[in-house]
C-alpha cells in the first residue's frame, strides 16, 4: 500500500545566492532538476567593492575600486543568473547587494525576503586558503533561518554535481 505525504504549500521563493561561477550555474540547473518547476525564484549576487566576490559576466572589465562600477557588474552578472533560472523552469528576478562579509548579504536578503529555500554552490576550498577565507555556505547553513540546498562539484558524476541539503 503506497503511502500520501500531505501536500505542502510552498510559501516564499528559492533565493539562488549566485557569483557567475560555474558551480553557480550549476546549483541553478541542479535545483531545477530537483525542484517543482514554476517557483519564483531570486537570483542575488553579493558584491563589495575592493574585495568583489563575484564572476562579472562575459568577461567585463571594472574599476574594483569604483563602488558604482562593482554595483553595475553584479547587477549584470544577478541578470545572467536570473536568464539561467528562468531556463531551469523559475519564475525568476535578479538583485545585486552590497554586503561583507558575503554569507551576511545572503542570509540577511532570506530573510527580508522570505526565502523558503536558498541554494548556493560550495567552492570546498580548503587548506590555509579554505580557513583564512572561510565557507559561504557553511556560514550561510550556520545562521540561516531558512532551509539551504548546497550543490558540490563532482566530476564523478558526468559534471552534474551532488546536492546536499
Amino acid at each position: 500500500m503506497a503511502t500520501t505525504r500531505p501536500e505542502t504549500t510552498v510559501s516564499g521563493p528559492v533565493l539562488f545566492a549566485y557569483d557567475g561561477s560555474e558551480l553557480a550555474q550549476l546549483a541553478i540547473e541542479q535545483a531545477g532538476r530537483q525542484l517543482a518547476p514554476g517557483r519564483d525564484a531570486l537570483v542575488l549576487c553579493v558584491w563589495q567593492p575592493g574585495d568583489v566576490g563575484f564572476e562579472p559576466v562575459d568577461d567585463q572589465h571594472f574599476d574594483a575600486q569604483n563602488a558604482t562600477e562593482v554595483r553595475l557588474a553584479a547587477e549584470q552578472t544577478a541578470t545572467h543568473g536570473a536568464s539561467l533560472a528562468e531556463k531551469a523552469g523559475f519564475r525568476s528576478q535578479s538583485l545585486a547587494a552590497e554586503a561583507a562579509p558575503t554569507w551576511k548579504g545572503i542570509v540577511k536578503t532570506a530573510e527580508e525576503r522570505k526565502a523558503s529555500l536558498i541554494v548556493l554552490g560550495s567552492h570546498r576550498r580548503t587548506g590555509v586558503v579554505g580557513h583564512l577565507l572561510g565557507s559561504v555556505a557553511a556560514a550561510v547553513v550556520a545562521h540561516s533561518a531558512s532551509s539551504v540546498l548546497v550543490v558540490h562539484s563532482d566530476p564523478g558524476l558526468f559534471g552534474l554535481g551532488a546536492a546536499s541539503f
